[in-house]
C-alpha cells in the first residue's frame, strides 16, 4: 500500500507541473495574439485615432490579408463582425 501511495503521488505532482506549464503556455499564447491582433488593428485604423469605427473593421476585413485569416478561423463573417462590434462598441 505504501508503495502504491508513493506512485500515485508521484504521478499527481508530475501532473500538477504539467497542468502549470500548460496553463502557462496558454497564458503566453494568449499575450502572442493579443499582441498581433493589435498590430493588425493598428494597421487597419485608417485616421490614426486609436479606435476602430465600423467601416475601418469591415474595410479591415477584406483589405488586410492576416485579419481577414483571423476572422476565417474564428469562423466570422460580415453580419457576425457587424454583431460583434455592435456588442464591444462604446459609443
Amino acid at each position: 500500500n505504501l508503495i502504491i501511495a508513493v506512485i500515485v503521488d508521484v504521478f499527481a505532482e508530475s501532473r500538477d507541473k504539467d497542468v502549470f506549464a500548460r496553463a502557462s503556455e496558454l497564458e503566453e499564447e494568449e499575450r502572442e495574439q493579443k499582441s498581433v491582433l493589435g498590430k493588425i488593428f493598428k494597421r487597419i485604423d485608417t485616421d490614426g485615432g486609436g479606435t476602430l469605427s465600423y467601416n475601418e473593421l469591415l474595410q479591415g476585413a477584406s483589405k488586410e490579408a492576416e485579419f481577414l485569416r483571423w476572422l476565417r478561423v474564428m469562423d466570422i463573417d460580415s453580419r457576425d463582425l457587424e454583431q460583434l462590434f455592435a456588442i464591444v462598441d462604446e459609443d
